[in-house]
């Protein structure tokens, strides 16, 4: 199963539109705090609509705490800073694909110590950046065509 990591998320629809995603996709979630938002806050489950109880997630309240978690993960960080495309990435049906908050995206540390897995969506220079909901769903989906779209059919 792939996994989608968002990292202390601020706006309750994107990450009940990445729950969504990662419901029809058979991802889990793991949401890193602090959050922007309340688990119960109403734009979340409504954003998530009936999927929010079917969703495998799992809350952590650090990135330490998370990346604790799972020691033998392969991460994949995805940041417009990144110098390799997410299409030159070789993905495996369990990997970790790691988003930052929308306002400020992955701590500065984290992608300098991993940069040979950092990641980026192609844009137009000058411009900042996709949405999130949006840039989960390319790039997962990207993941799951490499694998071969495993238990989706």
């Amino acid at each position: 199963m792939l996994n989608i990591v968002l990292v202390e998320p601020e706006i309750p629809q994107n990450t009940g539109n990445i729950a969504r995603t990662c419901v029809v996709t058979g991802a889990k979630l793991h949401l890193v705090g602090p959050l922007g938002f309340s688990i119960d806050d109403r734009s979340l489950k409504r954003a998530g609509m009936d999927y929010w109880q079917d969703l495998d997630w799992q809350y952590y309240s650090s990135l330490q705490e998370f990346m604790e978690s799972y020691p033998e993960g392969r991460f994949w960080y995805l940041s417009t800073k990144g110098k390799k495309n997410y299409t030159d990435a070789s993905f495996t049906e369990t990997d970790f694909l790691v988003f930052g908050k929308e306002t400020a995206g992955l701590p500065k540390d984290l992608l300098a110590s991993n940069e040979e897995r950092v990641i980026r969506i192609p844009m137009k220079p000058d411009t900042r950046s996709l949405n999130l909901s949006n840039s989960v769903a390319i790039v997962l989906y990207e993941a799951l065509r490499q694998v071969g779209f495993k238990s989706l059919f």
